[in-house]
């Protein structure tokens, strides 16, 4: 398959699979806590956290990312002290790119996670803390496990969205071949330069493809998951 591309291109779809299998990985833990929470407990601010967490879904790309800069870039009210106290940058970086990724497709896993858990039922958790399990024990040997086709969905969710990811990744990570540069990123730097526009296509061919399997596999799982329920 490779032989179907450039090393420019190839060099742009590894990067993509890197950066967007580490945001799901590195996701998952905030999304499940997150998704749990939401679904289970009712506390003040919850709103509030809710809108917070959400908030990338509405806002453009480019606002999230300028955001992003404003607060982790070495100038930032945070990034400073990470630069200063720990020298670690996380703005014009590989590890940018996966910040930024994180950031817009964490609602996407949180909500998928959220919905897994409301669907599922809550007595098989009472009746677990009833028979002596306490609360970690009840979360990992039955809440997850029921709600485990929606974090499934969740996870690839986050990932197809990352490989499309775009205007929070070109604000606080840039344009930098080989560290930078995903697949949205080298399909812009194609259409700016003569010549580049069938390279451009295979990329978008291949987005296209990618992002449809994704979205088929994440239907799949929702719709066993709603059997798997409705099962006696």
């Amino acid at each position: 398959m490779f032989r179907l591309f450039t090393p420019e291109e190839i060099s742009a779809l590894i990067l993509s699979f890197k950066v967007a299998l580490l945001c799901a990985v590195i996701s998952a833990p905030p999304a499940i806590f997150l998704g749990w929470l939401f679904a289970r407990k009712d506390f003040k601010g919850k709103t509030l956290l809710d809108a917070l967490v959400h908030i990338p879904m509405v806002l453009p790309p480019v606002t999230v990312g300028y955001l992003l800069l404003l607060t982790f870039g070495i100038k930032g009210w945070l990034g400073r002290y990470l630069f200063e106290w720990l020298e670690v940058r996380l703005a014009f970086n590989f590890f940018a790119a996966v910040l930024a990724s994180i950031v817009v497709s964490m609602p996407l896993f949180v909500r998928a996670v959220r919905i897994a858990i409301e669907m599922s039922d809550p007595k098989y958790e009472q009746a677990a803390r009833t028979l002596g399990c306490g609360r970690w024990k009840t979360f990992f040997a039955v809440t997850l496990p029921l709600s485990f086709p929606g974090v499934l969905s969740g996870f690839i969710l986050s990932f197809s969205r990352s490989l499309g990811e775009f205007g929070a990744t070109m604000i606080l990570a840039g344009n930098i071949y080989g560290e930078t540069q995903t697949i949205p990123l080298a399909i812009y730097s194609l259409m700016q330069s003569p010549g580049g526009e069938a390279a451009a296509m295979r990329l978008a061919i291949f987005s296209v493809m990618i992002s449809i399997a994704a979205f088929s596999i994440s239907e799949v799982l929702e719709r066993r998951s709603i059997r798997m329920r409705h099962e006696p």
